[in-house]
């Protein structure tokens, strides 16, 4: 998910140099909401993967 959210932060770039502002926008708002969601993830993986096994 990490992967997607450079790709496409890469692609805002991009976009915003060569003077595309809404492809440019459209990129940087999903590549924000992908990271998002990746931060969310990864907490979430965190805080299960110290629980003790259940016995």
């Amino acid at each position: 998910m990490l992967s997607w959210a450079i790709t496409f932060l890469v692609v805002a770039i991009i976009a915003g140099v060569l003077g595309l502002s809404g492809v440019a926008g459209t990129a940087t708002n999903i590549a924000y909401i992908l990271f998002v969601i990746f931060l969310i993830v990864a907490v979430i993986g965190l805080v299960m993967g110290r629980r003790p096994p259940v016995t």
